[in-house]
This record gives structure tokens, sequence and C-alpha cells, in this order.
């Protein structure tokens, strides 16, 4: 039989392996991100980190060269490592492995303990080594292999599965929105329980101006905290495709018997429902008041806004997980999702869907797995769809098919505030509700010669 041509990848609908380990690392207390490869992989994805989150990031780097090819990056790393020390002065310096230094073979964990037998004596940050080779996986796959070995490598062994467990709870809520954290902070501490959440970057990377600039911004999960997750209550960790990954929450789970609530993204009312009745079982608390209000403003808002959204068809895309939470919120207010897609390969978003949808369409959207850009386009226009929901990456998709597209996701390039999009809880379905139905008013208006004043 021919082989089927080769078709190149065009305009990828997902980021380096790496470049979410960095993102994960910046939400630590007085961290360093820290890439062992060449310098052109820091510099591409601080520019990525800076335009979406207009904060600084500085990300080290062993700045290897051609010659570190040939002979190992060992000695850059070491220099690297006492370089990010003396200028930052970092309590926790993360390290990620880039392509380069994957394919030539450096064995980092060796070299750090060499690093730590050689300097010792300097009063040496945490160190936590991660494999995130961007020829396997996403930014999604570096963001959990980063957070967990996090909690593999500093989370405390005298928190061990016999010892009595205390009051606090772990929340790892994966890749959401400085905005989002906080809110979640907001909400876990209304239910009385004291919370680590791991990675929390609600201040360092949405931070306020100040007289003098910081090196390490202020913010981040302590270590402290860090090293007591495996004595916590429970944890709660978002994600609807992670069966075939070990998370942080497993690791605390199989190695501290910390109980494991793993929940989709609580986008929509069904998936805030569920985040708030495992809240109140954890805490044995009824949602507050003032929460329950949310939803009930919420449900009000879908009955209001059912006669803009219902039959419209959507196109979503973005990180699996995001994807899978936005379908369910969408079929949840009429709106028809006929594309669900995303440059990760789980093989599990397409199930996932199909939970998410369950009861609510009665037509499932077509998911792709493992797509670019140029194949998305495509299937697009055969779908005539109304509606896009995704990054600032499909943006030229929108334009060519005269679609608007309503941003969420990372990462947003072409609007500001995108650090601040709520999207999560009853108030943050709130707001994606009305971002769409007011996109969709915007777009009948722009497009009609009556103008429409009244809607």
């Amino acid at each position: 039989m021919p082989k089927p041509d080769y078709v190149s990848t065009t305009n990828a609908c997902k980021l380096c392996t790496p470049l979410g380990a960095a993102l994960a690392f910046r939400g630590i207390e007085q961290a360093v991100p820290f890439l062992h490869g060449s310098q052109g992989c820091a510099t591409y994805m601080r520019r990525y980190i800076i335009s979406h989150f207009r904060e600084p990031m500085d990300i080290a780097s062993s700045s290897l060269s051609e010659k570190n090819a040939v002979f190992g990056g060992g000695p850059n790393l070491k220099q690297g490592l006492l370089n990010a020390r003396r200028k930052y002065g970092a309590q926790l310096v993360g390290v990620a492995t880039t392509c380069l230094t994957e394919t030539i073979g450096d064995d980092v964990p060796g070299i750090i303990h060499e690093f730590k037998k050689e300097f010792g004596q300097e009063n040496l940050p945490e160190l936590v080594t991660v494999a995130t080779p961007s020829f396997h996986g996403t930014h999604m796959d570096g963001w959990h292999s980063a957070i967990r070995s996090v909690v593999e490598q500093l989370a405390d062994d005298r928190s061990a599965k016999d010892k009595p467990k205390g009051k606090a709870l772990n929340l790892i809520p994966g890749f959401v929105s400085p905005a989002d954290i906080r809110h979640l902070k907001e909400i876990t501490a209304a239910f009385g329980l004291t919370t680590t959440v791991l990675p929390d970057y609600s201040e360092t990377l949405d931070g306020p101006a100040l007289e003098d600039y910081e090196l390490i911004p202020s913010g981040g999960t302590p270590l402290a905290d860090i090293k007591a997750m495996g004595g916590a209550k429970a944890t709660i960790e978002f994600g609807s495709t992670l069966q075939n990954l070990k998370t942080a929450g497993d690791v605390l789970s199989d190695y501290h018997g910390v109980p494991l609530h793993r929940l989709r993204m609580p986008i929509g009312l069904r998936a805030a429902d569920d985040l708030f009745q495992t809240l109140a079982q954890i805490s044995g608390k009824e949602t507050p008041k003032e929460m329950a209000l949310e939803r009930g403003r919420l449900v009000d808002a879908y009955v209001d806004g059912h006669k803009y959204l219902y039959g419209r068809k959507a196109l979503v895309y973005g990180e699996e997980d995001l994807v899978t939470a936005l379908v369910g919120f969408l079929a949840e207010v009429g709106v028809q999702p006929v594309i669900a897609a995303s440059g990760g390969k789980s093989g599990l978003m397409k199930q996932a869907i199909q939970d998410v949808c369950q009861g609510l369409t009665p037509d499932l959207p077509e998911v792709m797995e493992g797509v670019d850009f140029y194949q998305i386009r495509e299937l697009a226009a055969a779908r005539k769809t109304d509606l896009i929901i995704g990054n600032s990456k499909g943006a030229v998709i929108g334009r060519e098919l005269g679609v608007p597209l309503v941003r969420v996701g990372f990462p947003v390039h072409d609007r500001f505030g995108a650090q601040r999009i709520l999207h999560l809880g009853y108030r943050g379905t709130q707001n994606l509700l009305d971002t769409i139905i007011n996109t969709i008013i915007a777009e009948k208006q722009a497009n009609n010669y009556v103008g429409y004043g009244y809607m």
C-alpha cells in the first residue's frame, strides 16, 4: 500500500512542554524556573508568557552551545545554578529539560547529585528536576509533570499513610487564570478550609505596581506548605483527561494516603455544583449563602440568555481539560458544540466530552485530538460554525470564516486583561455567559443595516 502523504504541522494547537513547567514553577514562593538547554528556548517562552500576563518573567537558562551538544551540558548547568542562586537568592530552582538536552541524553538528576556534593556547603536552594522534551507532549504535559515532580521531591516523608491527617486541603487547579486562583481561595476560605493551592501564581503573574523591582515577585505557594501536603485532609485536583498520567494528586494519594477528589474544571452549573458539593463534604459545612445566591443568579441568567444562545454552533479548542469543561457548559446553555479540538493526545478527551454532554445535547461534537489549526480550520469551514471559543492562536480562523472569537485560555496575545479572565465557579461561569451572549449580540448588530438599538 502507498504511504500517505506527509503533512507538516501548521500553527500547532499546543505549546512547548517546558513552557508549561516554567509557568508551574512560577507559582511557588521564591522560585526561579530554569531551562536546561539553549538560550533561545528561554527567550521564546518568556515572550509568550509576558504578552499574555503583562508581567515580567525571568527564566534562567544553562545556555548550551554547539560544543555542549557534543560534550554534554553538565558544566553549564552547574554554573547556571550557581548564577541563579547568587543573582536571585532563590529558595527553589525548578530545572526543566528541553529537546536539546533530552536528545543528547544529559542525566540531569545525576548532574544535580554531583552539584550538591560539590557545592553543598553554599546553602543551596531546593532543586527540583523534571524531564520536559517538547518532542513528547504539550505544555500541559510539562505543567502536570512539573507539579508532580515538586510533590514527589518535596512533600515530607513524615506525612506517611499511617500518620493522622490534618484539617488542611490541597487544591491542584491545573492551568487556570490568576483571577481563577484568587476566586478558588475565596471559595475554600468561605468553607472554613485552610488551603494549599499548588501552584499559586495569583500574585507572581498578576501583581501590583511596585516602587522597587523584585527579582522574584512576591507570592506563590510557600515551600513549607508544599512539604506538608502529605498531611492534608484531602486533595482536590481538576482534570477530566488525567487518568493516563501519574499526577501530583496520585502521588499524594498513593504515597501519603491523602484522599483524592478529581473533578472536571468547574465551568458550568453542573461542574460548579460538583465542586461545591465536594467542599461541603470535606468541610462538613453547607455552601455559604453568598455563593448560593451566585448560583441562583446564574440559573436566572441561563433562562434570560437562552433565546440568544439556543441552536448556535460552536467550535471550541485549547487544552483538553479546558475544552471538555467549556463543551459541558455550552451544552447546558443551549449552544451546540460541533467541534472540540486540542493539540493534546491523551486519548481520553472524546470519552470525557461524551460524559459532560450526557443528557444535554442530541448530537455530540466531533472531537479532534493532536491537531493543528490548519486541520481545525478545514473542519470549521465545512461545519459552518457560528461561534469560536479559544485562545488567540485561532484568531485567523475567525477572521477568514467571518465568525466571532471569544478569547479564553492561553495564550491571549491580542487582547488586554487575559490574566483577569474569570472562568471558574458560579461567578466565572456567569462571566463567560455574559461575554458569549454580548459577543453574539455585537455580531448581529454589526452585520445588520438596521443596527438593532434594542435587543
